[in-house]
């Protein structure tokens, strides 16, 4: 990847973190995406402390995928990080997507997440 696209992203995820703040009321839904994988974590910024977390690399997910960086993945990846926030009383997030553009990916764990429950 050129320095270009290193640095738009991240001042793109700069911007973006200056107005996404997770609060104990409503946490932030945070994305990463590697070329292999997509992680999704929900955090507590007061308290600095991830609150539930889902990727492609869990067990519940192994089995079911053939590969964990596609589009098919990250819905199952963003039905499971609702899950698993329902279970634990958190229906209000923030959703962070970490410097990246909101298509492809990241768009289809999102809307994976709002249909598994999550508000944001």
């Amino acid at each position: 990847m050129s320095s270009d696209k290193i640095e738009a992203k991240e001042r793109r995820h700069k911007r973006v973190r200056k107005k996404v703040v997770g609060t104990p009321e409503k946490p932030r839904l945070n994305v990463f995406r590697s070329l292999d994988h997509i992680y999704a974590q929900i955090i507590d910024d007061y308290s600095s402390k991830t609150l539930t977390a889902a990727s492609s690399i869990d067990k519940e997910l192994r089995e079911k995928i053939k590969t964990g960086g596609n589009i098919e993945t990250a819905k199952l990846v963003g039905g499971l990080i609702a899950k698993r926030a329902v279970d634990k009383g958190i229906k209000k997030v923030v959703f962070d997507r970490g410097g990246y553009l909101y298509h492809g990916r990241v768009k289809a764990l999102a809307d994976a997440a709002r249909e598994g429950g999550l508000e944001f």
